[in-house]
């Protein structure tokens, strides 16, 4: 129940299991690493959260779960909310027989200019 309050208490966000999982020591919540991972994932299956993968090895949670897309800030390893409902993919590539779309993630990466 604390975790969830950490979560969904402070509106749309993303973060990922560590982070969580900083809050809840630092909110005093008797929790392990394993605990936070495993809520996560339940909460993803039961469509309370999405899952959002950045390099493939670093995934966030988002409680938003319509849909739209993100900017990774590679500096500072945020992931933010792209606010343009009207983005779309131009063409789709053709789907293999027998599979369907399920969702689709778009992650653009930025990074400061140097």
């Amino acid at each position: 129940m604390a975790l969830g309050w950490l979560l969904f208490g402070k509106g749309a966000r993303h973060l990922t299991a560590e982070m969580l999982y900083e809050e809840a020591t630092l909110a005093k919540v008797p929790v392990s690493l394993a605990t936070v991972y495993n809520t996560l994932n339940q909460l993803t299956d039961a469509g309370l959260l999405r899952q959002v993968s950045v390099d493939g090895t670093k995934t966030y949670f988002d409680t938003n779960v319509t849909t739209h897309h993100h900017y990774y800030l590679e500096n500072s390893h945020e992931l933010v909310d792209i606010e343009d409902p009207h983005l779309a993919l131009s063409k789709m590539p053709e789907v293999p027989e027998g599979y369907e779309i399920a969702r689709i993630d778009m992650v653009v990466r930025l990074r400061k200019k140097r």
